[in-house]
């Protein structure tokens, strides 16, 4: 599996496309803002030869459904996410405008998925890890050939998710990081929502939520 990160909207948020051997892919938490920033996303699937038959979503904060509706549009495809983040899908139109900015509803997705649970195309396997605590459906992304992790907004490089947006828990948030993902070896990629990459065994010693003295 080859991975790619693009970055898109007022908000930073990283959109990854998993690319299977076959010329598959699968795309984490579609950040596309505007038309521009969705001709870039569509412009370099093209370029890779690449074709788009999985939408995953993290959780569902503006930031990370912004492109949902694109992806819809353009290649018919709906998201996977957790039924417990439909408040936020719902309510994303509202808070854009604390954000200044404006979208659509989100479509509604194709099906919810849960905690434990593989989701494949072609080769690629990824196990569902319910990550619960920055929002209360939260889901990471395991590849367990690939040694790396999609966390979205629960484990950052050297931080963890905000708590204080509704469905936010922090003891629910620092349990799921160190129950779901502090588990897996240490050499796991971790792919985060915002930022730069990092790895479990480096968090695990340096983040400082988690080595305070």
């Amino acid at each position: 599996m080859k991975i790619f990160k693009l970055v898109f909207s007022p908000i930073d948020v990283n959109t990854y496309i998993l690319a299977d051997s076959s010329g598959d892919c699968a795309i984490i938490d579609c950040g596309c803002y505007n038309d521009a920033e969705f001709k870039e996303l569509t412009s370099f699937i093209e370029e890779k030869s690449l074709k788009p038959v999985l939408l995953l979503n993290t959780h569902c904060h503006l930031d990370h459904i912004f492109g949902n509706r694109y992806l819809l549009e353009k290649y018919n495809l709906r998201a996977l996410s957790n039924e417990m983040e439909e408040m936020n899908r719902k309510n994303g139109p509202q808070h854009a405008l604390l954000f200044g900015l404006s979208m659509e509803m989100p479509p509604e997705p194709e099906r919810f998925i849960v905690d434990n649970e593989i989701i494949s195309f072609c080769s690629t396997e990824l196990k569902v890890l319910g990550v619960p605590g920055h929002s209360a459906g939260g889901l990471a992304f395991y590849s367990k050939n690939d040694g790396c992790v999609f966390t979205g907004d629960a484990l950052f490089a050297g931080s963890i998710g905000r708590t204080d947006l509704p469905g936010g828990d922090y003891e629910t948030l620092m349990k799921s990081i160190k129950n779901k993902l502090f588990t897996l070896p240490e050499s796991t990629v971790v792919y985060a929502g915002h930022g730069s990459e990092t790895t479990i065994g480096i968090e695990i010693k340096t983040n400082p939520w988690f080595n305070m003295t």
